[in-house]
């Protein structure tokens, strides 16, 4: 019942105690009932059409948003079918249009504020963490800050070192923030619905290279009331041997190294997709962790302060720590700066090979 109270107040009012309870049994994945095929970019623009049809507090603005369907495409349509008093193109300038936006939630509407990439939120994080993230706790709960900060996140594609860094260990160390990082459409769709709804200011880390690609997604998550409440992940690969955890586009790599250990040495990896940074669900991976007694994190982030740090240090912290027959092992970023060099970027980036490495020595597999 705890649990459930948890989440209720997570996602507000929108969801009946039933529709909870049933989602709590299946961990907040739908069922595979009536399965369509859905891109993370028509999730996204889905999920903001619905929610701007629902609530007219809700509006978007950002650079490119409306006249040129968005940098991604991910607004696509919104202008023609909401104008331009609801999907607001801006000048380039975050502080500036962020400031507005931060302004206007504080005023009781629901914006969402896009940037064209989670880089250029650094010109805005003092809207963001000392505005956005601090003003409720510091008036007494008195002046909430319903706001959705989003756009792609991490590295992309020969972007660079200004256009590559991960946000998710910048934000998730932040309280007053909650940070998601959906994979799938379905995390995608369920997750913004949610971010939107929420009377917090919500960071959604998406990421460009997942914009175009296609997810099942059932009926029941085409559905306008669909939620995913944060901080509860999703098993997309159940396993008994050893357990990987990763986010957002590494549950790709998490995936393919699981077919891999499976081809070369008949392991079972169970594979985590995290979808919440902050809060994040330690209570799957420590289940996990106690059946498999090992544990690998994936994540685009550097390694030093990064996201499988927080979950090693959790993890030790933990009822899993007696289970663990192995070091938790961290496949993340090298410590550099992202070069531009194509071959040089993606020996940068964690790869199913590096992944499968890191699983054999904790599996204490030798070559």
């Amino acid at each position: 019942m705890m649990r459930i109270q948890q989440v209720r107040a997570t996602v507000g009012k929108a969801s009946s105690a039933k529709c909870l309870g049933n989602a709590l049994m299946k961990r907040y994945s739908s069922s595979s009932s009536g399965v369509k095929e859905m891109t993370v970019r028509d999730a996204l623009n889905s999920a903001m059409e619905e929610e701007m049809r629902r609530d007219e507090r809700v509006f978007l603005m950002g650079e490119e948003v409306g006249q040129y369907n968005g940098a991604y495409k991910v607004s696509r349509g919104l202008l023609d079918k909401f104008g331009p008093k609801r999907v607001i193109d801006t000048p380039i300038t975050e502080m500036g249009f962020t400031g507005l936006a931060t302004g206007a939630a504080f005023a009781g509407l629901r914006p969402i504020c896009e940037f064209m990439t989670f880089n250029f939120s650094m010109q805005a994080i003092d809207h963001i963490v000392n505005s956005a993230a601090r003003t409720n706790y510091m008036s007494g709960g008195k002046q909430a800050c319903p706001i959705v900060f989003r756009g792609p996140n991490g590295p992309a594609a020969a972007v660079a070192a200004q256009h590559s860094q991960h946000f998710g260990p910048w934000y998730g160390s932040i309280p007053g923030l909650k940070v998601i990082s959906p994979y799938s459409a379905e995390d995608a769709r369920g997750m913004l619905k949610a971010a939107i709804r929420d009377p917090n200011p919500v960071v959604v880390l998406e990421n460009e290279l997942l914009y175009g690609k296609s997810f099942p997604i059932s009926e029941e998550a085409l559905s306008e009331d669909f939620l995913i409440p944060f901080g509860l992940g999703k098993v997309e690969r159940p396993g008994k041997d050893i357990t990987i955890v990763g986010e957002s586009i590494s549950v790709s790599t998490a995936l393919e190294a699981a077919d891999i250990l499976k081809e070369k040495h008949g392991v079972e990896a169970e594979v985590i997709n995290l979808r919440s940074i902050r809060p994040i669900d330690m209570d799957i991976i420590v289940e996990s962790a106690k059946k498999t007694n090992r544990v690998v994190t994936v994540d685009q982030a550097y390694s030093q302060h990064g996201l499988g740090s927080e979950i090693a240090a959790q993890l030790m912290e933990s009822s899993a720590f007696d289970y663990l027959d192995s070091p938790v092992e961290r496949v993340t970023m090298a410590d550099v700066p992202m070069p531009y060099s194509t071959p040089i970027e993606a020996a940068t980036l964690p790869n199913a090979d590096v992944l499968v490495a890191a699983a054999e020595k904790s599996l204490y597999i030798k070559k």
